[in-house]
């Protein structure tokens, strides 16, 4: 009896120390599983990875700039006359002809325009009788060279001043007191301060502006800082707000030679090619200039790619949705595209490129929480 209540009891320490041991065994698989970190589904749809690449380091800079129309293209429209606008017939934006009719002014100064132009041709007159006959007392050395140049001066004057008369003129078409403005050349309204009802002065504010968009300015700021490493026909990208996904290649045609008052920058003038209108006048950019381009490689990731962390930046590395890897790297170099970097990293392997902060903190945090 006492043999069997012996085997009872060994049994019974066996079963308990093998329950004991299967618990702990799973504690300690369950342990483990918490340890790794799985991507969830929500990042996972936006998540973007990126290659490591080996490539030859090139540094880059940042200016800040605006697109300006092309100013040898630009034409301001001041009114010749006074008056009081009755018509618009374009508005800011429009594509516009030579010669197209944009608005219509009451006034009364076309008279005044056609008395000057019948004046001016009667002076032409006489100054060109004056000419002749000074040009005979000429050759019998009676009048002076002096007097046949004054002569010859006051005919020119009096032609130009017809011709430009001339040329207002063509600006305008009148009936009655009505006088119809008209473009004075191809191009786009890129500033348009005149519409029903206003009053407008001869010589007085601009009405308009056309300019001719085919090609335009991206005027960079050009900090003191900076000045060493901008140069004339340095190649440039130009990046806008409007086209994130694009970029316009262009260089650098021209760098002013005194800082701009208000702003305390040189101004670099890049001159594009806007075939696809996408450029306008009044755009922000910025503008990406290469520097210091050095004779070594080293592997180039994505800036949004790199984690900073108690001064020390880390890439995370994706084998899988729950194989990752943080990895520490050193920054070597960096321009508008790539972040140049060595370290724990190697050429081929991939990393994580969107939502990489919120993944890392993920990931820490879930390590923390297992060591507790």
């Amino acid at each position: 009896m006492k043999m069997n209540t012996t085997k009872y009891i060994a049994a019974l320490y066996f079963s308990v120390a093998l329950a004991l041991t299967g618990c702990s065994d799973k504690k300690q698989n369950e342990n483990t599983e918490s340890k790794t970190y799985c991507i969830s589904k929500e990042l996972r749809k936006d998540l973007k990875l990126a290659k490591a690449e080996l490539l030859s380091v090139e540094e880059s800079i940042t200016l800040t700039g605006e697109v300006e129309s092309n100013s040898d293209k630009t034409v301001p429209f001041v009114s010749l006359v006074d008056g009081v606008v009755t018509e618009t017939f374009f508005s800011l934006g429009d594509y516009v002809k030579r010669g197209q009719v944009l608005a219509s002014v009451k006034s009364v100064s076309l008279n005044e325009m056609q008395d000057d132009t019948q004046t001016l041709q009667a002076q032409l007159v006489v100054a060109k009788r004056k000419l002749s006959s000074v040009e005979a007392m000429y050759k019998d050395d009676i009048a002076s060279q002096k007097d046949l140049q004054e002569a010859r001066s006051e005919v020119q004057i009096l032609q130009s001043n017809i011709s430009k008369t001339k040329k207002n003129m063509q600006l305008y078409s009148a009936g009655s007191n009505n006088i119809q403005i008209k473009s004075p050349a191809d191009g786009y309204v890129i500033s348009k301060n005149i519409s029903n009802g206003m009053p407008v002065t001869a010589g007085g504010d601009q009405l308009f502006t056309i300019s001719n968009l085919d090609k335009v300015w991206v005027m960079a700021n050009v900090y003191a800082t900076n000045m060493r490493n901008v140069y004339v026909n340095q190649p440039v990208v130009v990046k806008t707000l409007a086209y994130p996904d694009e970029s316009f290649s262009g260089k650098i045609n021209s760098i002013s030679q005194v800082f701009n008052e208000n702003e305390r920058v040189l101004k670099a003038k890049i001159i594009m090619d806007n075939n696809n209108m996408k450029l306008r006048p009044g755009m922000s950019a910025d503008i990406v200039l290469p520097i210091n381009a050095q004779d070594k490689t080293a592997l180039a990731i994505p800036a949004k790619a790199v984690i900073f962390d108690n001064n020390q930046s880390y890439v995370i590395v994706y084998k899988k949705d729950c194989d990752l890897e943080v990895r520490a790297v050193t920054e070597v170099a960096s321009n508008s595209q790539y972040i140049y970097v060595e370290g724990d990293l190697k050429q081929g392997e991939s990393v994580v490129a969107s939502n990489g902060l919120l993944i890392y903190e993920n990931m820490k945090n879930q390590s923390s929480n297992s060591a507790k």
